[in-house]
């Protein structure tokens, strides 16, 4: 569940509240780690995956896929929790014939890449 104060709003509730419906898929990314298949083929119920991370190493907040914010893992009880610490901006997206930085570049979203030609033209898939 996202818990947003009504105070962190801001002015403009008409705005926001018309996104009120709106669903959106959060992940975070507590670690990573790179294995070959098959190890993950042979991994079966109880099997371990180390992370390349620590316990008080800062989380990825994803939105949709793409990094929105960082957080601090919180242990209250039973309960695990996130608290947001940094709302990432986001990156402007320059293009200029066949390299694309910002959005599409985002080590977290794989897109087929469209290579945009001399003058802007677009090569017939």
């Amino acid at each position: 569940m996202l818990h947003c104060p009504a105070e962190d709003l801001g002015e403009d509730d008409g705005a926001v509240a018309a996104l009120d419906d709106m669903a959106v898929d959060l992940t975070v990314v507590l670690g990573r780690n790179r294995m070959p298949v098959h190890m993950l083929l042979r991994m079966g119920r109880g099997a371990v995956i180390e992370l390349e991370a620590t316990e008080t190493d800062m989380v990825d907040i994803l939105a949709n896929g793409y990094p929105v914010a960082r957080g601090q893992v919180v242990v209250n009880g039973s309960r695990i929790s996130v608290e947001i610490t940094e709302i990432l901006k986001k990156p402007t997206l320059i293009r200029t014939a066949g390299t694309t930085i910002g959005d599409a570049s985002s080590p977290w979203r794989r897109r087929p890449r469209l290579d945009i030609g001399p003058q802007g033209s677009v090569p017939a898939l």
